[in-house]
């Protein structure tokens, strides 16, 4: 089991920094959309007082795992077992709608990837499950059991961008009919086969893009992302700031889109004013996705992926 303090926020002087006048306020709240092992909220709360953080995670076992970790910071936590998708919800039920900052850590956590029994780690056996929550949906067992050949294929191709997409379902349905798939190992040796040699060569272990879809169908990632995005949006004050760290392009598409088309003013061309209540809602901080340098990198492997980006929420347009 991982030990929390060997939990390495991912670019934490940076977030800190992103965060820093927004959560300089009196009484600032702000939401943990992903809290994980609570590293980010940790440095935040330590580093304003007064701030307050409501910190949610899907996870039931990395609640209690940041549970312990923030405890020192008293009342000032409130966490929540809730898929961030459900942050408006969640933020009635404490009396309130308006936040001065919103983090999210996305993707799979270095806890959930350390604890083989969880079997998002395609390096080693393990159950075919890869829940972030499990005590309820579907496993990556029953995705690969139940869904057609065309199904799976899109799956494959959509979410971990595969070329052999097609190629891959159909082993995996053929050999479902022998017996159904439940741990790894038994899908990894498929992958090996199923992949051609020059693409093995070239393109990283050949199971990791089938697991990377796995993950985000089973979870329901994606569309996680684009509710909860534009929700956490519309419930930043004026001057409140979000940061978002993806770990892979297509978290980080979502994510581009959406803070880019809130920073342009709606006002039709051609017009000499800008219309009232149609101005840029954000402002950008960030130019492009910012990336972990080497250093970082190397102290902390999971940093090779991020990609960040920041925007300030903007006071009504006149």
């Amino acid at each position: 089991m991982t030990d929390n303090a060997a939990h390495l926020p991912v670019l934490l002087d940076r977030v800190l920094a992103l965060f820093a006048p927004a959560l300089a306020r009196p009484e600032a709240v702000l939401v943990d959309a992903t809290v994980g092992l609570g590293g980010h909220a940790d440095a935040l709360l330590a580093e304003h007082p007064e701030l307050r953080v409501i910190a949610l995670d899907r996870d039931p076992v990395a609640l209690e795992r940041s549970r312990e970790r923030l405890a020192r910071h008293g009342d000032r936590v409130q966490l929540v077992h809730a898929v961030y998708d459900r942050m408006p919800d969640v933020l009635a039920g404490f009396g309130l709608s308006r936040v001065d900052g919103v983090l999210m850590d996305l993707g799979v956590s270095s806890m959930q990837l350390d604890l083989a029994e969880r079997g998002f780690a395609y390096a080693r056996d393990a159950p075919l499950d890869m829940r972030m929550d499990r005590t309820t949906g579907p496993t990556a067992a029953d995705v690969l059991n139940t869904y057609p050949v065309e199904d799976l294929a899109r799956v494959l191709r959509e979410y971990g961008e595969e070329r052999f997409a097609y190629r891959i379902a159909k082993a995996v349905v053929a050999e479902r009919v022998r017996e159904p798939f439940d741990r790894s190992e038994r899908l990894v040796r498929l992958l090996y086969d199923t992949v051609p040699a020059p693409s093995r060569r070239t393109g990283g272990h050949p199971a990791k893009r089938t697991f990377q879809a796995l993950r985000i169908e089973v979870n329901g990632e994606l569309e996680t992302l684009r509710a909860a995005l534009p929700a956490a949006l519309d419930l930043l004050a004026t001057g409140g700031r979000i940061v978002v760290e993806s770990y892979h392009s297509l978290e980080d598409r979502i994510v581009k889109q959406e803070l880019v088309r809130r920073s342009k003013s709606r006002t039709p061309e051609g017009l000499p004013v800008e219309l009232p209540g149609h101005g840029p809602e954000l402002s950008l901080l960030t130019r492009g996705a910012e990336k972990a340098d080497a250093a970082e990198v190397e102290h902390n492997p999971r940093a090779a992926s991020v990609r960040l980006r920041a925007a300030e929420k903007r006071g009504a347009a006149a």
